[in-house]
């Protein structure tokens, strides 16, 4: 963790310490760390037992904010599928056909949905007698080299009282953005991803497809909390991963009670259909941090498959939390005197005067007030910092959970000042400035460029120097190596040929 000015040498130690321990929405993960996919191995936002499993229904982190180009509309992100490898082929990533993924809003603070946004997922296979996910350059995406595309329904469902009032479909057979296989297959993945964006009515708009994960933080944690050895710091885990994102923007005005009453909780579901074909909740997750590393294992799967309605029976494990007493037991850093009632108002009810409905409910939602303009100029620390439109209300891309949930949970709001965190203060890579935000995915192809070749290079021509590694040998010794290439493959045609002939004498042979 990294401290700034009000802390001493002692934090600044603590730099990197529970980055992870906080991780907001995804900081459920264990493992090594690790900046590239393959460089080791690695786990993220695999919060509980049943749903690490199950990867295409596990969603990883809910985003929430004003929108900071269309100040009168609200963007949720969700994402699913952790710690997609983007060279994972050649079977790519897609959203589950037997699943329902779901948005859910609480309008007026009854822990009850008052709407909810289903997806549902097709798939589409152009020629089953490949293995390719495309077999050609794809450039766009009707294009008939996509082999293997995705489609959507989206339906708007509006509650009362739990029971649904009305069921309106509101797009059908949306187009997905593909997995980016790299730069043969894509060469121009942004246009696929702005073919993907769809309009709806009213002034809304729909995304579904992959990204990079907008989640930053050093997830070594898990690591018992580096048993005190702070050796390495700021290492961004889940730097070149991809996720599977949904993101739906809205009009303010439709997400909100009343103009009087704006404040709105949000969190996202996923049910998946049985033998029998009903569907069941599998997954579930709104406020970053709760299910992560404040429910213990007994709760974790219970917790997935419940709703906030019934979130009573986890408050325990918000006021007498694990995690500030596991840190005094390394650290010596005295936890702060429960029952922690200020995190039952940061995650369970809201700021006061800010992001708090007025007759709220206790439960685990992203709770945001859509009256608050978007920031100038954010501040990765949102409200800790001054920032009224970030972090707890609601949740941006940029916002810095990991350092701001950790500060609250080690006493900030108790008078316990501190400035912990993780050293990783920003994504990997830039935010987009438009709908639907998130960046574009990392590509499969991303390796070093083989010798002589340059980023304009066709592909295609370099089918030669990739024969050689970059910076060894000369030209002649290129034609050495495509010669004895040949050669090796020709010997192996001939040895293959002779075993037949042998294999077909000895079929003969009466024994």
């Amino acid at each position: 963790m990294t401290p700034n000015s009000r802390t001493g040498a002692r934090h600044r130690s603590l730099a990197t310490l529970i980055c992870g321990a906080l991780a907001a929405g995804g900081l459920a993960a264990a493992g090594v760390a690790t900046l590239e996919p393959g460089a080791a191995s690695a786990s993220s936002h695999r919060e509980a037992p049943l749903i690490s499993g199950q990867p295409q229904y596990d969603n990883t982190d809910v985003y929430a904010f004003v929108s900071p180009d269309k100040p009168d509309t609200t963007t949720i992100v969700a994402n699913w599928i952790p710690m997609e490898d983007p060279a994972g082929g050649p079977n790519f990533f897609t959203f589950a056909e037997d699943a329902e993924y779901d948005l859910r809003i609480d309008s007026d603070g009854d822990a009850q949905e008052d709407l909810l946004f289903r997806y549902t997922f097709k798939t589409h296979t152009k020629n089953d007698k490949t293995f390719l996910y495309n077999t050609g350059p794809v450039e766009s995406l009707d294009d008939p080299d996509l082999n293997i595309t995705q489609t959507y329904d989206l339906e708007l469902i509006k509650l009362k009282h739990l029971k649904a009032v009305s069921k309106t479909k509101i797009a059908n057979d949306v187009p997905v953005a593909p997995s980016n296989v790299g730069k043969a297959s894509m060469p121009d993945y942004n246009t696929l991803r702005k073919q993907a964006i769809h309009k709806l009515a009213g002034g809304a708009q729909t995304f579904a497809g992959q990204a990079d994960d907008p989640f930053f933080l050093d997830l070594r944690v898990f690591d018992l909390l580096y048993g005190g050895n702070l050796s390495e710091v700021g290492n961004d885990t889940l730097k070149g991963y991809n996720v599977n994102s949904i993101a739906l923007q809205v009009p303010n005005s439709f997400l909100a009670e009343s103009h009087e009453q704006p404040i709105v909780g949000i969190w996202s579901t996923t049910q998946r259909e049985n033998a029998k074909g009903y569907y069941s909740q599998v997954s579930r997750l709104g406020m970053p941090l709760v299910n992560e590393v404040v429910n213990p294992l007994k709760d974790k799967d219970k917790f997935n498959a419940s709703a906030p309605r019934d979130d009573a029976q986890f408050l325990k494990n918000v006021t007498n939390p694990e995690l500030p007493k596991l840190i005094e037991g390394i650290y010596k850093i005295p936890a702060p005197d429960e029952p922690r009632n200020d995190l039952v108002d940061v995650f369970l009810k809201g700021v006061k005067d800010l992001n708090q409905p007025p007759y709220v409910t206790p439960s685990e939602q992203l709770r945001l007030n859509t009256s608050i303009k978007p920031a100038a100029k954010p501040k990765r620390l949102g409200v800790l910092d001054g920032d009224t439109a970030g972090f707890p209300n609601g949740r941006r891309l940029t916002d810095d959970v990991i350092d701001a949930s950790l500060q609250v949970v080690e006493g900030e709001l108790l008078g316990a000042k501190n400035d912990l965190g993780d050293a990783v203060d920003k994504n990997d890579k830039d935010f987009e400035k438009a709908f639907p935000y998130v960046a574009l995915p990392t590509e499969g192809s991303r390796g070093p460029l083989a010798k002589g070749t340059t980023d304009g290079t066709d592909v295609r021509s370099q089918l030669g120097d990739a024969l050689q590694p970059a910076g060894s040998g000369s030209s002649s010794d290129n034609m050495t190596l495509i010669a004895g290439s040949a050669g090796a493959g020709a010997l192996g045609i001939l040895l293959i040929g002779g075993a037949l002939m042998w294999w077909r004498r000895m079929r003969d042979r009466a024994y």
